[in-house]
């Protein structure tokens, strides 16, 4: 009998950036937690998500609205260290004058039609 996990894949949408620091760590959280399950896990950054990406941003932009707590920074690489694929939206990036050498290191670029593909496939889909 094959167990209930197995060949389980998350998409979750992060569309919220920089403006809404307290909507940025959930997606990494719950990626994170996903993958130390073995499943497949991707985060999809579209609309102002990519403004997370940005080179220096992660470490300077704190969850709580007192800057307490660790910062972004720590969220991400924890979700990264467990295999979890960051995946951005092209004309997202458009949205938001960015250019893809500014992203972070790892970040793969994607568009429509293969998120499409990803979300079809995937067990579940989640909208941040």
């Amino acid at each position: 009998m094959a167990d209930d996990d197995e060949n389980k894949r998350v998409v979750y949408v992060q569309s919220s950036g920089v403006d809404t620091p307290q909507r940025a760590a959930t997606p990494f959280f719950l990626a994170a937690t996903a993958a130390a399950m073995e499943w497949d896990v991707k985060i999809y950054f579209t609309i102002n998500g990519p403004t997370l990406l940005k080179k220096g941003v992660a470490e300077t932009l704190y969850v709580k609205k007192d800057g307490t707590g660790a910062p972004l920074s720590h969220f991400i690489d924890q979700a990264r260290d467990l295999g979890v694929e960051l995946l951005c939206c092209q004309p997202s990036l458009d949205l938001n004058g960015l250019d893809y050498e500014e992203l972070i290191d790892g970040v793969k670029m994607i568009g429509g039609a293969a998120f499409n593909s990803l979300a079809a496939k995937a067990s579940a889909v989640v909208c941040f």
